[in-house]
C-alpha cells in the first residue's frame, strides 16, 4: 500500500465510509438474514474487493500472493503455543467439546481443511486486510490495523457470541499485522486458515459455525 497524503475532510469521509461499510452493512445484514449461511456475501465482496484493487493505481498486484514472504517458521512457532492454550482452554471450560469434530464428524473435518481456506479465508483476507488497507489505511495511517481487527471482530456478530467477536478481533490484530509486515495476502491467509482449522479441531467450532464453515 502506498503512502498517499490525503486532506482532513478526506480522512474523515473515509473513516465514516468505514463505519457503514464494515458496522453499518454488518448489523444491517445481521437483523435481515439472521441465521442464513455468510458465505455468499463473503464471496460477492471478496470478488468485489479484486475488481476494486486491480483498478487503483497505488496498490501492487503481488500483495495479493508474494508467496515469498510465507515464512512459516515464525507464523506456525505463535500457532503452537496458541494450539496449546486452546486445548487446555476447551479442556477447562467444554470438556465434552474436545476434539468433537474429528471425532464425531470426521468428513465435515476433512472438509473444512480443503475448503475452509478456499472459499471463507481468502475471501475474508481480500476484503479485511488487502481492501481495507488500501481504501482506508490513508485515513487511519498508523492505526489501520486495529481498524482490520475491529472490523474483523465486529462482522462476527453473525454467530450470536461474544466470544466469537472477541476471539476474532484477536486473530484479526494478528492476521492484519501478518499483512503490514509481509504485504503477502497469502502469508496472511496461511495463517488464519491455520487459526480457523485449530478452532474448528479442538471444540471452538461451536462460536464459529452458521450453517456454514466460516471464521
Amino acid at each position: 500500500m502506498a503512502v498517499v497524503a490525503i486532506s482532513t475532510q478526506r480522512k474523515a469521509y473515509l473513516a465514516a465510509e468505514y463505519v457503514v461499510v464494515f458496522f453499518g452493512l454488518a448489523l444491517l445484514r445481521n437483523l435481515l438474514a439472521r441465521g442464513t449461511s455468510p458465505i455468499p456475501v463473503l464471496l460477492v465482496l471478496g470478488g468485489a474487493s479484486v475488481a476494486y484493487l486491480l483498478r487503483s493505481r497505488t496498490f501492487d498486484r503481488r500483495s495479493l500472493w508474494r508467496p515469498e514472504e510465507v515464512r512459516l517458521k515464525p507464523i506456525l512457532a505463535l500457532w503452537l503455543v496458541a494450539a496449546a492454550a486452546a486445548v487446555v482452554a476447551v479442556l477447562v471450560l467444554f470438556p465434552d467439546q474436545l476434539f468433537a469434530l474429528p471425532k464425531e464428524q470426521p468428513l465435515l473435518w476433512l472438509a473444512v481443511l480443503v475448503f475452509y481456506p478456499l472459499f471463507s479465508v481468502y475471501p475474508q483476507e481480500l476484503v479485511f486486510r488487502a481492501f481495507l488497507f488500501e481504501r482506508y489505511g490513508p485515513a487511519f495511517g498508523t492505526w489501520t490495523v486495529a481498524a482490520s481487527a475491529a472490523a474483523f471482530g465486529f462482522v462476527h456478530i453473525v454467530f450470536g457470541s461474544w466470544v466469537s467477536v472477541v476471539l476474532s478481533a484477536a486473530g484479526g490484530w494478528l492476521f492484519a499485522t501478518r499483512y503490514r509486515r509481509t504485504r503477502s495476502l497469502l502469508a496472511a491467509s496461511v495463517e488464519h486458515a491455520l487459526y480457523g482449522v485449530l478452532v474448528f479441531t479442538v471444540g471452538l467450532g461451536q462460536f464459529f459455525f452458521h450453517g456454514a464453515v466460516q471464521t
